[in-house]
């Protein structure tokens, strides 16, 4: 088992940036100012799964959004920390809310604002668009970009080193 799949088998919270990984990056304004984002069905299912699976979910953001609000309501994800700008402070007290190690948490991010928490956890992830310092210093690369699939692939990857993805696959293949 390579040093990637070590790390995400260890895994009890994953935590996500958001424009440019749950979304492309692209932030549209209406007219009247309000903002608008995209997110991937694919990427909500894999972090559906992962909640089956018994890990635990954050989203840490530098931005705030009311469009992020929805999204994470309709995903149930309760750990949700916007305008955030020290995002390792947060993962930080995070851990200790949960009584996990950093080794037990991971955390998809895509520029170079989020190095400081890469670093910080046992598990690091990022888009194929990530900045290339960034691909330069996480455990795994997406074949995917930001909003179309990277963080479904890795909720994947990390279900597949913890040996459960097979059983979520199996669900839809049964007769």
């Amino acid at each position: 088992m390579d040093r990637a799949h070590e790390r995400a088998a260890r895994l009890k919270l994953m935590a996500f940036d958001v424009d440019g990984v749950l979304t492309d990056g692209t932030i549209w304004f209406t007219a009247e100012g309000d903002v608008m984002k995209g997110f991937s069905t694919l990427d909500g299912h894999g972090l559906r799964m992962l909640q089956m699976a018994g890990i635990e979910l954050a989203i840490i953001t530098g931005r705030r959004s009311k469009a992020l609000e929805q999204r994470c309501a309709n995903l149930q994800i309760e750990r949700l920390y916007q305008g955030v700008e020290d995002k390792r402070a947060v993962l930080h007290s995070l851990l200790g809310d949960l009584k996990l190690e950093p080794a037990q948490a991971g955390y998809m991010g895509d520029d170079v604002v989020d190095l400081p928490i890469l670093r910080a956890c046992g598990f690091s992830a990022t888009t194929s668009d990530g900045h290339a310092l960034v691909r330069n210093h996480v455990d795994w690369v997406a074949g995917r970009p930001g909003g179309r699939g990277a963080v479904r692939e890795v909720c994947d990857f990390i279900l597949a080193a913890q040996g459960k993805l097979d059983a979520f696959h199996a669900r839809y293949l049964a007769d």
